[in-house]
């Protein structure tokens, strides 16, 4: 190849002289006609991706809206999962079932619940009469050796502790069994209804609220004891007639506020997280700087979960100290808040977890050296696949071109489709949203690998590929300055310039 060294002078009237090089000079006016709509291009990518500080009295206003929005969204969060417990988990049979349902495998509810049912079964029976008047009837026989008739009266206290003990033992393994499960879901199941009605100011009902307690009706159970009783050759507890025990779920004096409480959660059901991801949507809208309103409305929530985890654990501590210790000990109490309480906890921490996300993608996605660093190995990294694709003969220019040019439309719809799987996924965990964080970071590296920007060709050379606006490699400082440099020379006539023929 041959280099060619051009002078250009003005003529006598300031333009230049006609020369046999004529097309070559076209080709430099127009090389330096690109270089600087390069130039201007990179001044306006710099200047979109700069934060724009509100200036006068609109933006300041704006911004001022902007972070009420936020600050109430934040301040409702809690109040959302709270209302979304509410409406799904206490007024929905099923999910009321399966929460209360590893209560009945905590030993200090079985052990009270053995207790209860043995004593309705001795009261019931009065076994300590009928011992007594049985061996009463012994000892007046007439054949019945007086040594014997006198020792008999005594033995109904011995007689009468041990039918307890097996009345005891026959019910703590009824209790510790599968059938044991059955009766329990049933006997809430029938009960959920009118803990509802409960809640909502219904006093009457298998579960009532007397004297600040929530019972639960132990009648089933006490049926279920009797027939193994029965079964056992212990014909006498067939006489237990049906008996309405109750069994304390919890004792506290904030029952009537919490009737108050869930009347008004339950209300708002699942349509306030509707409205506080609606009021955090419109703040960071109208923010001057959307990203870094985003970041601290999704750490706002993240805090707003801690201290409603806070809140529950300070309620639990209350429960168990206003528990008194003849109806459940304090250990039992805690797990039995802990039943209740697990899938609001669970929830809570799914919040909180996706909060922390969307808060770490703005800051990936922010101008700090951390994340620049981040996104340039990562720039890096999909450059790599997308060589060694080429490399293997993967031709998907046109696949390419049509991922480059609606890139923003496709991570819209990606963001979409995930929030509304979390949105309708039955109770997620924290497990849940992260594998959801997982599939969207998987499918955007996927977009980006495919997305290939338009081919750019220059003067006198191969067609290249336009790099995308924003990347990391489109605006390196050394390109700029270098691209700069030459967009100068070439502006002067006067010096020469190397051409390819």
């Amino acid at each position: 190849m041959v280099t060619h060294s051009v002078q250009i002078s003005p003529g006598n009237d300031g333009q230049p002289n006609a020369s046999p090089t004529a097309a070559t000079s076209t080709d430099d006016a127009r090389e330096l006609a690109r270089l600087r709509a390069r130039v201007a291009e990179l001044e306006a990518a710099q200047t979109a991706a700069s934060p724009q500080a509100p200036t006068g009295r609109h933006d300041s206003t704006r911004s001022f809206v902007s972070a009420v929005l936020i600050i109430i969204a934040c301040l409702l969060a809690p109040v959302s999962v709270l209302s979304v417990w509410a409406s799904t988990v206490v007024s929905q049979t099923d999910r009321y079932v399966e929460t209360v349902a590893p209560i009945a495998d905590d030993p200090g509810v079985q052990a009270a619940i053995a207790d209860e049912v043995t004593a309705a079964v001795m009261e019931n029976l009065d076994v300590a009469d009928v011992t007594t008047q049985a061996l009463q009837v012994l000892s007046e026989q007439e054949n019945m050796p007086p040594r014997v008739a006198a020792a008999l009266p005594a033995l109904a206290g011995p007689l009468t502790r041990g039918i307890e003990d097996f009345t005891r033992t026959q019910t703590g393994n009824f209790v510790a069994s599968d059938q044991f499960q059955i009766v329990w879901a049933e006997v809430n199941r029938i009960a959920h209804a009118q803990l509802v009605d409960l809640l909502e100011g219904d006093t009457s009902g298998a579960i009532t609220a007397q004297n600040n307690q929530i019972t639960l009706n132990l009648g089933p159970v006490i049926e279920e004891v009797s027939a193994r009783l029965v079964d056992q050759g212990f014909e006498l507890a067939a006489n237990v007639p049906a008996v309405d025990r109750t069994f304390v779920l919890a004792e506290s004096e904030g029952i009537g506020q919490a009737q108050r409480f869930y009347g008004v959660l339950n209300t708002l059901g699942v349509w306030l997280p509707i409205v506080a991801v609606a009021l955090l949507a419109a703040g960071v809208l109208l923010a001057a700087d959307r990203r870094r309103a985003l970041l601290r409305g999704s750490l706002g929530v993240a805090v707003a979960m801690i201290a409603l985890g806070a809140g529950l654990t300070l309620v639990r501590t209350y429960y168990v100290e206003t528990t008194p210790a003849d109806i459940l000990t304090a250990d039992t109490a805690g797990n039995v808040f802990d039943m209740l309480v697990r899938f609001l906890r669970t929830s809570l921490r799914a919040t909180g977890v996706l909060a922390l996300l969307v808060a770490l993608a703005a800051f990936v996605t922010g101008p700090a050296p951390f994340a620049v660093r981040i996104r340039s190995v990562v720039d890096r990294g999909i450059g790599h696949a997308r060589g060694s694709a080429d490399d293997a003969g993967w031709h998907l220019d046109t696949v390419g071109r049509w991922v480059y040019r609606y890139k923003s439309t496709l991570w819209m719809i990606t963001f979409v489709v995930a929030g509304l799987a979390l949105m309708f996924w039955d109770s997620p965990t924290v497990g849940d949203v992260v594998l959801v964080a997982l599939i969207v970071i998987v499918v955007l590296a996927v977009i980006a690998f495919l997305g290939r920007p338009p081919l750019v060709r220059n003067v006198g050379e191969e067609p290249t590929e336009r790099l995308p606006m924003g990347s990391s490699e489109s605006a390196q400082p050394d390109d700029f300055e270098k691209r700069s440099s030459l967009a100068g020379e070439a502006a002067t006539p006067s010096e020469a310039v190397e051409t390819k023929p």
